[in-house]
């Protein structure tokens, strides 16, 4: 036994503690096990409660969907919200048009009557799960929630046919959550009370296809002509199946190319999911819609209204059924006599070319208020239809009434060109781009910017946006509401060659500007719209700014009003008793390998001081068979006969005359132009008198024998110059003119003399004045002073003389010459014509 003390107890003794503390440590651990089984089970039991608590919730919230679904369901199942029709008011609060949404636009088809193909396509296209859902389709609206999480917003739809069924008996187009779970319950309940056959037949009888069309018979009737649906053809199903996704965008009337494209894509789908063949898609996909008489209906104001109903859809959100079916009270801008004086004249087919064929050549005008934007008429076309193909919001290339917007403004605007300055007009290429002019007399050397712009020509406006710059250019235009592609930032710009062209209503609204001191409108027909309870929901703020300096407005007004004046391009745009400025335009055909006279666009765009009007013509679609054989006067005359009437209610006024103009800087001409003939050097020295002012060089132009225009031959400095390129049995003709480079101005052109290069020599004096045999040129043409160009002849020769014995005119440009003939330029005074048309040159008799 052993002993307390003893060493061998006492370790005996502690090996049996650290053994019952052992025991006791892991004792404790297993005593730890049962409590974290215990929280599990309380986890699951909880689990189970909640997963309990939501299937009950989710049971009871789709009884309560279905329920309330049929409550609702029972009380609209045969009511359609389509009887209260919106009407439209002028300014005056006359009802003008109404927008009726009638029974009478619905003609019911039965189940049994639609082809199968025609149901397959709008399943195919609308909701291709139709058949195995129950009213909501889950994936799709899965798939629309992941769309509008990552673009932040409810971009993507995810209706079924029987929920756009459910939807149409409330015409509310909001996609709100409260909105689409009553659109689900009333889907869900129509699933529970109706076959799959019944719900398409339903939908197919009561959907939207535009144009006040609704159901599949009545607009197949609408676009096609087709009684029978049994009839229509693959790509008339097609067309038909995707209206329905927007109704004003895709009916084939409209808009035919964006109908045509999305025909594509229903055509595709129906070939994806085995409905059609490849080779039957790609046949359809061609077909070119042409409208049937069905689609034409004879009402006033069409093109206008149509218009009104386009901008209350993008000013207020409704779609186009509500606002014809919810009566709501809509005020316009419409002059009901501008408009029925427009329409009048464009039901006038003397007014426009006569085709070679049914195609007919295509007009659209346009008429705005420029001091505040409203808009007084419109015409979108010959014979146009209902919710027809609008050319005044259609894009066409402008040709030169693009320049004051593009060149001619922008230039003025950087306060170094005024319409007194010079501009080049000379043959020469920008780089590999060559523009020339359609003028009869080319190239002019220096001219004044008025005098390029009134006889329209394109090397001058070419220069001048070469000078400033495209980027300015652009800018200056984006401006006045037209932004330009990146394609477009090159020098065609210039002369309106746009990739892909501008409208009539932009046109409008930038030459508005011009007219209104600078000052942008936005161009509106809307004054305000009520809803059926009188509550104004829409009314026009005006958002117009300033755009450019007055100055600038003003000095291209200056400009625009030789165009219409005599020598210029518009002429033919006066209205009496009124001043009219503005600018014409033509393209040319613009067809691969095909050269013509003729055109594809003519334009003219022009104001008076109450209001602004473009007019546009031409083919809609252009091939060699179809191009315009005039040019701009036929626009311009069409903006006469309308305006003169449109114009007798309104008060003349004037247009904004702003301080601080700048007066027109005029440099003196040159004067002591002398030649003399040296053998020796076989050279003509010329001499003249020198001209006060800094910077001053002088510009020496020529002109020899069978040459219809003078060229410049140098710009020096010197008061003498040398002419070393000369031919024997020659005859030369020379003026000069100061230029100072400072101020972009060059003096009127010195009097002309005359030299012919022979071995003998004698000067002939000029006659005296009242002596016979001289003609004096009149002030405004080139060496403008009342003594005859001076010729050297060669003694004892006689030059060539009438039958009648007088003395016979060298080749050049008479008196009464057209404003495109002229050799030598004139100087129009502020814009306006010079005298003689400005264009007159001097005409040289020898005297003997």
């Amino acid at each position: 036994m052993n002993q307390p003390g003893v060493p061998g107890q006492t370790g005996s003794m502690e090996r049996s503690k650290r053994a019952v503390k052992g025991k006791g440590s892991g004792g404790g651990k297993g005593k730890g096990k049962g409590p974290r089984k215990g929280r599990k089970k309380a986890a699951l039991v909880w689990l189970f409660f909640v997963v309990l608590f939501a299937i009950v919730c989710a049971v009871v919230g789709y009884l309560l969907v279905i329920l309330n679904g049929q409550r609702i369901l029972s009380a609209n199942i045969n009511k359609l919200n389509l009887d209260k029709a919106s009407i439209v008011y002028d300014a005056k609060g006359t009802e003008i048009a109404k927008l009726y949404v009638a029974e009478g636009n619905r003609e019911f088809v039965p189940f049994s009557e639609i082809p199968k193909l025609l149901q397959d396509a709008f399943v195919a296209t609308e909701d291709k799960r139709f058949y195995s859902h129950s009213g909501v389709d889950l994936l799709g609206i899965g798939r629309a929630l992941v769309k509008d999480v990552i673009a932040r917003s409810a971009v993507e739809g995810a209706s079924t046919i029987t929920q756009q069924l459910a939807k149409n008996l409330f015409l509310n187009a909001d996609k709100t959550i409260f909105r689409k779970g009553t659109e689900a319950s009333i889907a869900l309940a129509l699933e529970q009370q109706k076959s799959k056959q019944e719900i398409l037949e339903l939908y197919l009888n009561r959907i939207y296809f535009g144009k006040g069309q609704y159901g599949v018979k009545t607009a197949a009737k609408y676009y096609f002509g087709v009684t029978d649906l049994e009839k229509l053809k693959l790509w008339q199903i097609a067309t038909l199946a995707g209206i329905p996704k927007a109704p004003g965008v895709y009916n084939p009337v409209s808009n035919p190319e964006k109908s045509m494209e999305r025909r594509a894509v229903v055509l595709k789908l129906m070939f994806d999911q085995g409905l059609i063949t490849e080779e039957e898609k790609e046949a359809a996909a061609k077909v070119v819609y042409k409208p049937s008489s069905s689609s034409s209906r004879d009402a006033k104001y069409l093109t206008f209204v149509d218009y009104v109903v386009d901008e209350a859809q993008e000013r207020t959100g409704l779609s186009e059924e509500e606002l014809r079916s919810a009566g709501y009270k809509i005020t316009t801008t419409i002059d009901t006599k501008a408009q029925t004086a427009m329409e009048k004249e464009f039901a006038n087919n003397e007014r426009f070319e006569k085709s070679v064929d049914e195609t007919k050549v295509q007009g659209a005008m346009v008429v705005m208020n420029q001091h505040d934007g409203s808009l007084v008429a419109m015409v979108g076309g010959r014979d146009y239809e209902m919710q027809g193909w609008n050319r005044v919001t259609k894009q066409r290339q402008p040709g030169s009434s693009f320049k004051p917007i593009i060149d001619y403004g922008p230039a003025i605007e950087t306060g170094n060109y005024f319409p007194w300055t010079t501009v080049e007009d000379v043959k020469r290429c920008f780089g590999d781009y060559c523009p020339s002019n359609s003028n009869r007399n080319q190239y002019l050397g220096s001219i004044p910017m008025s005098q390029a712009i009134k006889e329209s020509r394109n090397v001058s406006a070419v220069w001048l946006l070469n000078e400033i710059g495209i980027g300015k250019g652009l800018d200056f235009a984006a401006k006045l509401g037209i932004e330009l592609d990146k394609e477009d930032r090159n020098l065609s710009v210039a002369l309106g060659g746009l990739t892909h062209g501008v409208t009539p209503l932009q046109m409008v609204r930038a030459y508005g500007a011009f007219a209104n001191g600078g000052k942008l409108q936005d161009p509106h027909s809307i004054l305000k719209i009520e809803n059926s309870k009188g509550d104004v929901i829409y009314e026009f703020k005006s958002s117009a700014k300033q755009v450019m300096d007055e100055n600038t407005s003003y000095y291209v007004t200056e400009l625009l009003k030789g165009v219409v004046q005599k020598g210029g391009t518009g002429t033919r745009a006066a209205v009496g008793g009124r001043t009219v400025v503005g600018k014409t335009g033509t393209t040319q055909a613009g067809i691969p390998n095909y050269k013509t006279s003729k055109n594809r666009d003519v334009w003219f765009v022009g104001y008076t001081p109450e209001l602004t009007a473009a007019v546009w013509f031409g083919y809609d679609k252009t091939d060699k068979q179809h191009l315009l054989d005039g040019s701009s006067g036929q626009a311009a005359a069409m903006f006469s006969a309308v305006m003169s009437k449109v114009l007798e209610g309104y008060e003349k006024k004037s247009f904004p005359t702003p301080s601080g103009l700048k007066e027109e800087e005029k440099l003196d001409g040159v004067t002591g132009l002398m030649a003399a003939y040296s053998p020796e050097s076989v050279s003509v020295e010329l001499n003249w008198s020198p001209v006060a002012g800094d910077g001053i060089t002088y510009k020496v132009y020529r002109k020899g024998d069978g040459e219809s225009e003078f060229k410049m031959l140098a710009e020096i400095g010197e008061t003498a110059y040398d002419d070393l390129a000369l031919l024997p049995e020659q005859t030369y003709t020379y003026y000069v003119t100061a230029y100072q480079a400072s101020k972009k101005l060059e003096s009127e052109p010195s009097e002309q003399i005359a030299i012919t290069i022979t071995t003998d020599l004698e000067v002939t004096p000029p006659p005296s004045e009242g002596e016979e045999g001289g003609e004096s040129p009149s002030p405004s043409e080139p060496g403008g002073s009342s003594e005859p160009p001076i010729e050297i002849v060669v003694p004892g020769e006689t030059p060539s003389a009438s039958p009648s014995g007088e003395p016979t005119e060298t080749p050049s440009a008479s008196p009464s010459a057209s404003p495109s003939e002229s050799p030598i330029p004139s100087l129009p005074v502020d814009g306006n014509e010079g005298q003689g048309d400005g264009i007159d040159s001097t005409v040289d008799q020898v005297q003997q």
